[in-house]
């Protein structure tokens, strides 16, 4: 027993299988809804807009009580609050199998989002505190993956069910499979470790903190990343077929090389994180200008088609293996003992740059500019590198002056 809470190689791959599993559950979850939607409608004979909210509410609720529950991870410790909000999120969905009223669905949906907010500040407080130094970066890296993983199969997962039974015994089905995530965690707690704390008074001058010039640079490098990301998701496949006429079907391959770039190049980026160390910086400017060069490409450059999924998976390679070197920066600028909040805050920005980015750029693609789509789409990474050395730049200063005076 006491050989499984030293630090090793394997307690590293332990502590990310089982707070991986429960990343994956929550991304999983969020994008389960949506297949359900058709069905739905005919159930509950709602609108459209209605089902949306669903969705709107689940992931609403998630962003707003990120920070507020990142505060009370770094108060009272991660592991009940990474038991709790598994636990809380999985059975509302089950939940979701026995109603008859649509208002109820909604009601659920505020109620996962409510069990969904704890994990990010949550998972990155353990990370912190149980993996080792020289594995961190793969750590995130996973970490990202397995979310990533749960965004890709939540929605062919709940179609395939759909075909082999109703909806309430799939949305029963996927719920229940929370119990065991947890049941896991429970049983191989002494494994997670959490945050090293501060000395004294560990909670006090939180919010000065999060309102502090890197860590507000970091969230604007978070959120315009996103916010970019949004818009390649969103509309390259409708900004190929306006410009150069390419078929749906290619266009869709290239979003999909895209996206599969994206996931695996967070591996690439957690391993060399952890082989360069030190100043990652440099590595994530270049490879963001090596994507943001190869995303103006695709709109200004008439790529063979069969070329445009390999231009896009490499485009979106380089972007993903940027993202875990980004994360591994900020929690190299956290102080001791405040990476929940940091964390809450911080990620709470990507899932709000999701949802900024594409209206505006509907509106440019409305009024006939399909041409700006991408240009746009660079000038945010752009804009994202300098909030990044903005942050790298005020970070190490700002938090030896901090940390005394916590």
């Amino acid at each position: 027993m006491p050989d499984a809470a030293m630090p090793s190689p394997k307690r590293d791959y332990q502590t990310c299988a089982l707070i991986g599993t429960g990343h994956f559950l929550s991304h999983f979850y969020v994008l389960c809804l949506p297949p359900l939607f058709l069905v739905w409608r005919d159930e509950f004979g709602v609108s459209f807009a209605m089902l949306g909210l669903a969705v709107a509410l689940m992931s609403g609720t998630t962003a707003l009580l990120q920070t507020p529950v990142g505060f009370l991870v770094d108060r009272h410790g991660a592991r009940p609050f990474l038991v709790g909000g598994t636990l809380l999120m999985a059975l509302s969905i089950s939940a979701m199998a026995f109603v008859h009223d649509f208002r109820l669905i909604l009601v659920l949906a505020v109620l996962s989002g409510v069990g969904n907010s704890v994990i990010h500040p949550a998972d990155y407080a353990i990370l912190a505190g149980s993996i080792r130094k020289e594995f961190m970066g793969r750590a995130f890296a996973l970490h990202t993956f397995t979310g990533n993983l749960g965004f890709a199969l939540g929605p062919p997962v709940i179609a395939a069910l759909l075909l082999m039974m109703g909806w309430r015994d799939a949305l029963l089905l996927v719920g229940l499979l929370g119990v065991p995530v947890v049941g896991a965690i429970l049983w191989q707690s002494r494994i997670l470790k959490e945050q090293p704390k501060k000395r004294g008074e560990a909670a006090k001058g939180g919010a000065r903190l999060l309102t502090s010039k890197p860590i507000l640079a970091f969230f604007a490098f978070f959120l315009l990343s996103a916010m970019a990301g949004s818009g390649v998701s969103a509309f390259l496949i409708t900004v190929l077929g306006k410009l150069w006429s390419t078929p749906v079907a290619v266009a869709s391959l290239a979003l999909t090389g895209y996206m599969a770039g994206a996931t695996a190049g967070t591996l690439v980026g957690g391993w060399v994180a952890d082989k360069r160390g030190g100043n990652l910086l440099g590595f994530v400017i270049a490879l963001t200008l090596v994507s943001m060069g190869l995303l103006l490409s695709l709109g200004f450059v008439p790529w063979p088609e069969y070329l445009l999924p390999a231009v896009a998976l490499v485009a979106g390679g380089c972007l993903g293996a940027s993202r875990t070197p980004r994360d591994v920066m900020l929690k190299d600028a956290c102080p001791p003992g405040e990476v929940g909040k940091i964390f809450g805050f911080v990620s709470s920005g990507l899932p709000l740059g999701s949802a900024i980015t594409p209206v505006p750029l509907g509106f440019l693609l409305d009024m006939g500019h399909e041409a700006l789509v991408l240009p746009v789409v660079a000038l945010l990474l752009g804009l994202s590198l300098l909030c990044a050395s903005g942050a790298r730049a005020l970070s190490l200063p700002a938090r030896m002056r901090m940390q005394p005076a916590e």
